[in-house]
């Protein structure tokens, strides 16, 4: 989304404790002994659970998991057809939004929303929430509703958010990050000055930001110039050395047991046919061999490391890395930390590896479930490493590309589409996520601009999913990805509004 001010540093080192209550076993005093029972106490779950966000996309598929798991959304990606999904009816007055947590903040004083929470109220409480972005306001509004949020407080997320605190933590963990150096930037010279020993060609990011709208590639003074109002304001910054790389992406799941890792992805970034960013992360892939023996074992290794410190500050439940892969020297490095479900979250809960034991939400969520349960951390990590339990999967999020405004006539449906030998595509049924695409020639389409929206720069269109590769070996899109691309794109019909003072203020991605 937007920037957020910077916290003070030097209160950043300091982790934030959370005093951890002792696990409640259940009615019957019932330990859950491995997957199998984990399975089958959500089928039986009485418990009211929610994902509240601006859309259900990072979340598809959990209420197939979970009894009574619901969807509360700002945008109705599904006009209506997705059975779980509440989204009120009735606009009321707010601010502009400037942030997720700014929607979420509006959800949770909607008083439709109230409404539905008190019809599926369990005696006193109403049930537990995850959010994909939250602030200290939310956990007020939540706790006056009798909601617990699923997650560790938003100040120990904020600053383990910090792109900065981010290298401080891999620090302690033992992960190697691209080297760097943290300090305040006042002009180019002041840059050049602090980052000597990195060279003259530079990466820049912010302690906040959203798909690389605050990562800035600088080289030489006219560069720094474009960006140099973003950079001086802040604190301090993290300066890293640019190097040939390539992204990848890993989810994890801190728990009692130890760290889940799931598979290691690629990550689609600034690809100008999806986004205008040039740093901006704009899709996944997860195949098998995606990555050399070598590379995998490092990142799951790495992952696990950080997993483990991340407990140690207290912190339990999912996380993203975004690891950087060298391709000069073969070296994998950390990127940055997501402490939250994102992006690629549906990428990772409904491949194979997940669907045979389960997905990384049901472990996150367990964990505040107040239930005993025992399981094989490694049994989990060595199984989903396997490539045989790894199917070929690939995500495009597709942005608004070009410095316009444009009003929304028309927009292609949610559900599969089909794509024949022409390259035309066709809205081929309704469903509710990607399992139901069978092959290649199809997609699982979500529509996040509708008809009605606007389109500005960096505003999401929706996400495309299908199996197989949206890339080419050397990280290209592929003719498949470019196809599917401009055929999404030609069934928006939209017009340039030339009044530009109509933008809708949100602004970034509501995805990741």
């Amino acid at each position: 989304m937007t920037t957020k001010k910077a916290i003070d540093t030097k209160k950043a080192e300091k982790p934030i404790r959370k005093k951890v209550t002792p696990a409640k076993k259940t009615s019957k005093n019932e330990v859950l002994n491995g997957v199998a029972d984990i399975r089958r106490f959500f089928h039986k779950n009485e418990t009211p659970l929610y994902f509240i966000s601006a859309t259900n996309f990072n979340m598809l598929g959990a209420d197939e998991w979970i009894k009574g798991f619901k969807f509360i959304c700002h945008i109705e990606c599904f006009d209506g057809l997705h059975p779980n999904v509440f989204s009120p009816q009735q606009e009321i007055p707010h601010d502009e939004f400037t942030s997720i947590e700014d929607i979420n903040n509006y959800l949770l004083q909607h008083p439709e929303v109230q409404a539905y929470l008190n019809l599926r109220k369990k005696g006193k409480s109403a049930g537990k929430a995850m959010f994909l972005m939250f602030d200290e306001k939310t956990e007020k509004l939540a706790k006056k509703l009798g909601l617990e949020i699923m997650f560790p407080p938003a100040k120990m997320r904020t600053l383990m958010d910090n792109k900065v605190n981010t290298n401080r933590l891999a620090e302690k963990a033992g992960v190697p990050c691209v080297p760097y150096v943290l300090s305040p930037v006042s002009d180019y010279a002041h840059l050049n000055k602090v980052s000597k020993i990195l060279g003259t060609d530079l990466v820049i990011q912010t302690p906040f930001g959203d798909s690389g709208h605050t990562t800035f590639f600088i080289s030489n003074e006219e560069e720094f110039k474009k960006h140099e109002e973003e950079i001086i304001k802040e604190k301090e910054v993290k300066i890293m050395k640019r190097i040939n790389c390539k992204g990848s992406a890993i989810e994890a799941c801190v728990t009692r047991h130890g760290t889940i890792v799931a598979p290691l992805m690629t990550e689609l970034v600034g690809f100008k046919e999806l986004t205008p960013y040039k740093g901006g992360w704009c899709g996944n892939e997860i195949y098998p061999n995606a990555f050399s023996p070598e590379i995998r074992e490092k990142a799951t290794k790495y992952t696990q490391l950080f997993g483990n410190q991340l407990r140690k500050e207290g912190y339990k439940g999912y996380f993203e890395l975004d690891f950087l892969i060298d391709q000069d020297n073969g070296e994998i490095y950390l990127g940055e930390l997501n402490p939250r479900v994102t992006g690629a979250s549906s990428i990772t809960n409904h491949a194979v590896f997940a669907l045979a034991d389960a997905p990384l939400f049901i472990f996150h969520i367990l964990e505040w479930m107040n239930v005993e349960y025992s399981l094989n951390v490694k049994e989990i990590n060595d199984r989903w490493a396997r490539q045989e339990n790894i199917d070929g999967w690939s995500q495009l999020i597709i942005k608004h590309t070009e410095d316009t405004i444009e009003y929304v006539s028309q927009a292609p449906k949610s559900g599969i589409w089909k794509m024949f030998d022409t390259g035309h595509i066709q809205f081929d049924r309704m469903d509710t996520h990607r399992r139901a695409v069978e092959t290649e020639n199809e997609a699982f389409f979500l529509h996040i601009a509708k008809e009605g929206d606007y389109l500005y720069e960096g505003a999401d269109m929706g996400i495309l999913v299908s199996r197989g590769r949206m890339m080419t070996d050397d990280f290209k899109i592929n003719a498949r990805a470019q196809n599917w691309i401009d055929a999404i794109r030609g069934k928006y019909v939209s017009e340039i509004v030339e009044d530009k003072r109509e933008k809708i203020a949100l602004t970034g991605s509501l995805t990741k």
